[in-house]
């Protein structure tokens, strides 16, 4: 066996691996030449696989593919480091035939990702740098903890309604300032096991607003001291931009000049409406379902604030209202602004008001 590996040379011959990835076992699947080689399951292990390729197949190219999902970029960056050109995809973008939709197993999912990746008909999503990453990890756990205080403020209401105690119409904001927790503390009840349960709720609550508050000072001392507030501090330039904002918008995105033109960035973010389109006729359905989640209700929330800053941004509004409802143009004028975010930021000048773009 050792003679006939001597032997075997795989130059300039392309294999295509598709990963159908787990946190312990891949199911791999190995084609070249418009054939399926060889499933099999092996460790999660980049250097496992590079291995069983040098060895079964010397001297080759190896490209190589898996979902984007919980196991981030690590194993791609080990490919990339061991000789493989990997790229990592999105679920929603690779091409499923009927029976791959019906059966769905792992082994089918890697023949499927190889084979795509042989037709050459899936793309890469874009990789950020190790630091980019972690920076948007922090910002994506603050936006978790946001929405951790949301839910917990309405299990509270839940339970005050339910044990009939009425929340003052003043008191309904959505930041709850310390005299309201204050004034919940001191409700009573009937029993000390009703109030019990109300300060586990807010201490539970007051936690949390403490967490909230940490990780956004970290987030702000990262920034200065990694060199990416003059960007974000550039966006914010931009009327109805803050600083969660404006570095969420930095971290999702990261390069701005990767988004050729505002459509592919439009249609990122989640602000281009889904369009059928059949022979003569097109139908716009509405903005699509798929769409970054951290990004298209901030931009919708800042053009309500800017549409009262710039009054290029007021006219076009009203515009808009002579053929469509409120919301509809909102979400016209986030696009809109989201276009002045990127001109802003690509052309690294400040922000205009009332030119019309």
């Amino acid at each position: 066996m050792d003679s006939e590996n001597k032997i075997l040379d795989f130059k300039n011959q392309q294999f295509y691996v598709g990963i159908d990835v787990h946190k312990k076992n891949w199911s791999v699947t190995i084609r070249s030449g418009g054939i399926t080689l060889k499933t099999y399951s092996s460790n999660a292990s980049p250097k496992e696989l590079s291995k069983y390729m040098h060895e079964k197949y010397p001297g080759g190219s190896y490209n190589s593919v898996y979902e984007s999902g919980f196991s981030g970029y690590w194993a791609h960056r080990e490919l990339e480091e061991l000789g493989f050109k990997n790229i990592v995809v999105s679920p929603n973008e690779v091409p499923t035939n009927g029976k791959e939709k019906i059966f769905k197993t792992d082994s089918i999912d890697s023949r499927k990702l190889a084979r795509e990746l042989e037709n050459g008909s899936i793309k890469g999503i874009y990789i950020p740098s190790p630091i980019h990453q972690e920076l948007r990890s922090l910002v994506r756990l603050r936006y978790q903890i946001m929405k951790s205080n949301v839910r917990l403020k309405n299990q509270i209401k839940g339970y005050l309604n339910f044990y009939g105690h009425k929340i003052p119409e003043n008191y309904e904001t959505k930041h709850w300032s310390g005299v309201f927790i204050k004034h919940l503390r001191s409700l009573s009840f009937k029993y000390c096991m009703g109030k019990e349960q109300l300060e586990i709720y807010l201490s539970d609550l007051t936690e949390k607003r403490k967490l909230l508050s940490r990780t956004i000072k970290k987030i702000k001392a990262y920034c200065q001291e990694y060199g990416f507030l003059e960007d974000i501090q550039l966006i914010m330039k931009v009327p109805g931009i803050g600083f969660i904002t404006a570095v969420t918008l930095y971290s999702e995105l990261i390069d701005i000049s990767r988004f050729s033109k505002l459509e592919k960035l439009a249609s990122y973010v989640g602000l281009s409406p889904a369009v059928i389109s059949s022979g003569e006729k097109e139908n716009t359905l509405g903005l699509k379902m798929q769409h970054n989640k951290y990004l298209r209700s901030l931009l919708v929330e800042a053009a309500w604030i800017a549409v009262r800053k710039d009054p290029a941004l007021t006219a076009s509004f009203n515009e808009y209202l002579k053929r469509m409802s409120k919301q509809e143009a909102i979400v016209r004028i986030a696009k809109k602004l989201l276009n002045r975010i990127r001109t802003v930021w690509k052309e690294k000048t400040e922000y205009v008001c009332s030119v019309v773009k």
